[in-house]
């Protein structure tokens, strides 16, 4: 039975109302939908990688020319060049997977930025116990906040800057890769090389063991020179074992970069990526107008900005409206309520006073990153002019000289003479002669990259249009 002086119409309307108020909220609620990680499938695609390219092909097409190595004539029948690699790197790379998710957050954030609040619905009811014939007592009500102070379009500007920070750093990571992968490459190449060298060199060795065999049976070197240039071929052989070893952590290298699994290295042309190095007029210029790593500090200052204008923002109120409906001692009463907070005691102080000094770190991170990069160019563009010089160096004195040397320890042995020591001597020089080349090659290839980092791209690059589903898993979308 109902409380005295309460009609049955009253609470039957009002549970209509309460339950289609519960339907329109519930309508407008998503749902949690599970998706467990599957490594097996995951696997699968990893390892068709080295099967299929036509998602590479695509991806190609929808490159901005700007984007595209130069000289690029996707083949991968004969072979993946450096060139060809770049791309597939941008495609198939897991760091630049991680780096578009957190651009697709951001992205998020943007999109959802500066939203009205939820409006509060309330209940209050009241029935006394006490013997007593006065009704129950209810009301209805509902907050909503107006937000007059302009805080939301601020919230709005901040995610936008927050989105084009998050846009430059994966801009940044693409050009970083894009080096990463040359350097790599190069590493592999030569250590392709370095092993070449040795294998020469111990067949070379094998070849003179003969002739020091015989001159040993003919008693022209005694027991204790013969042991020295058995140790000469066991060193070398312990060399070629680990260039063998440094060649292949090398291809690891170069294969994680360009997210390919173990089965491609067959696939890997031995070939050197083409890096030319034009220093422009005014370099520094170029490093602030160009330099992807630079370009992220300054969009990160902006999010600063961004911030500190939402605090101070925060400090001016917002209007609180609060109408309701209920009854008091059975009268029907319309509620009307207002609230508006007076920024006199706090006034989101805290708030701004952390914010300044969050911009004045962005400032000094921006400040501190374009030094170290001004020094770094300087720096790499001094070590490539010496890196020249002292492979000419090495290349015209020190190997010529060893060529003349070996010239006429080879006319000695026509003769029947071998002076063993002079022999093993002349070859360690050469091969450390040689190995020398190939660090100074592999040297210069790297500061070329440097610079050609430091310096940015030519135009300003877009990301590359690899966007990946957070509920779709596929090569199409660059799942790596």
């Amino acid at each position: 039975m109902p409380p005295i002086g309460m009609s049955i119409k009253e609470p039957t309307q009002l549970r209509r109302l309460g339950v289609v108020g519960c339907c329109c909220a519930l309508s407008a609620c998503q749902s949690f939908t599970p998706r467990p990680l599957d490594m097996p499938a995951f696997n699968d695609d990893l390892q068709s990688r080295t099967n299929a390219f036509e998602p590479i092909e695509a991806f190609i097409e929808r490159l901005d020319p700007s984007q595209r190595p130069a000289n690029l004539s996707f083949d991968p029948s004969d072979g993946i060049s450096p060139a060809e690699g770049e791309v597939i790197a941008l495609f198939y790379n897991g760091d630049l997977r991680l780096a578009r998710l957190e651009a697709g957050v951001a992205l998020a954030d943007k999109e959802t930025a500066g939203l009205w609040e939820d409006p509060v619905f309330g209940f209050d009811g009241a029935d006394i116990v006490s013997p007593s014939n006065r009704p129950f007592e209810w009301g209805i009500g509902v907050s909503l906040t107006i937000p007059i102070s302009g805080r939301l379009e601020v919230e709005r500007d901040r995610a936008d800057a927050a989105w084009h920070a998050a846009v430059r750093s994966l801009i940044d990571a693409e050009w970083t890769t894009r080096a990463a992968l040359r350097r790599h490459w190069t590493k592999w190449v030569l250590a392709q090389e370095r092993i070449t060298l040795l294998e020469s060199t111990l067949k070379n060795l094998k070849t003179l063991d003969q002739r020091v065999q015989q001159v040993h049976d003919l008693e022209g070197i005694n027991r204790v020179e013969r042991r020295l240039f058995t140790i000469e071929m066991a060193t070398r052989e312990a060399d070629l074992a680990d260039a063998r070893i440094k060649a292949l952590e090398a291809r690891t290298q170069l294969l994680s970069t360009l997210g390919l699994p173990p089965s491609g290295a067959g696939l890997l042309q031995p070939t050197l990526p083409t890096i030319d190095v034009l220093p422009p007029h005014d370099a520094t210029a170029r490093i602030i107008n160009a330099n992807t790593h630079l370009a992220v500090e300054f969009a990160r200052y902006e999010v600063a900005e961004q911030s500190l204008r939402l605090e101070i923002q925060k400090q001016y109120p917002d209007i609180v409206l609060g109408p309701g409906y209920g009854t008091e001692f059975n009268d029907r009463r319309v509620m009307f309520g207002i609230s508006i907070p007076i920024p006199i005691l706090n006034a989101n102080r805290a708030g701004i006073a952390h914010a300044r000094a969050q911009r004045e770190v962005a400032r000094a991170a921006a400040e501190t990153t374009f030094a170290n990069l001004d020094r770094r160019l300087a720096a790499a563009l001094h070590e490539l002019d010496l890196s020249a010089q002292q492979t000419a160096h090495v290349e015209h004195t020190v190997v010529g000289l060893l060529k003349e040397q070996q010239h006429d320890l080879d006319r000695i042995a026509e003769l029947g003479e071998v002076d063993l020591f002079v022999t093993l001597e002349t070859i360690d020089k050469e091969v450390d002669a040689r190995m020398r080349l190939l660090q100074l090659r592999q040297d210069r290839l790297h500061t070329a990259t440097e610079v050609d980092w430091l310096l940015g791209p030519d135009v300003p690059l877009p990301p590359a249009p690899v966007i990946v589903s957070p509920d779709a898993h596929s090569n199409e979308e660059g799942a790596s």
